[in-house]
């Protein structure tokens, strides 16, 4: 799966893994040593994201039901947590680094495909 950026079209990551489960959700991305250019996590449902226990900083993109992006936080560090997005659908978690290139905003809107 790729994550892109619409209008114009622009990718934000060219692998994305899914955590739709429950398990896969609590865990995330704990127990990684990293995240390589260009991967993503899609994490789905969520409202909220913590980097408790990680070795690396990540980005934030917290998208509502309709795949627009309501909130971004660059180069969360480890053992910190976000705020709760209640309009929030889903979070795609992706490296440090990534949203400063990206030249994304709110309300774009952002393919899964």
């Amino acid at each position: 799966m790729r994550a892109v950026v619409a209008d114009p079209a622009r990718e934000l990551a060219g692998t994305v893994h899914v955590a739709h489960s429950l398990f896969a959700r609590m865990k995330g991305l704990l127990g990684r040593q990293s995240l390589h250019s260009g991967e993503a996590l899609w994490i789905k449902p969520c409202k909220g994201i913590h980097t408790i226990g990680m070795k690396f900083a990540i980005d934030a993109v917290f998208l509502d039901g309709a795949s627009q992006v309501i909130a971004l936080i660059p180069d969360l560090q480890p053992n910190r947590m976000s705020r709760i997005h209640i309009r929030a659908a889903s979070v795609i978690e992706l490296r440090a680094g990534t949203l400063a290139g990206a030249a994304i905003g709110i309300g774009e809107t952002i393919e899964l495909l």
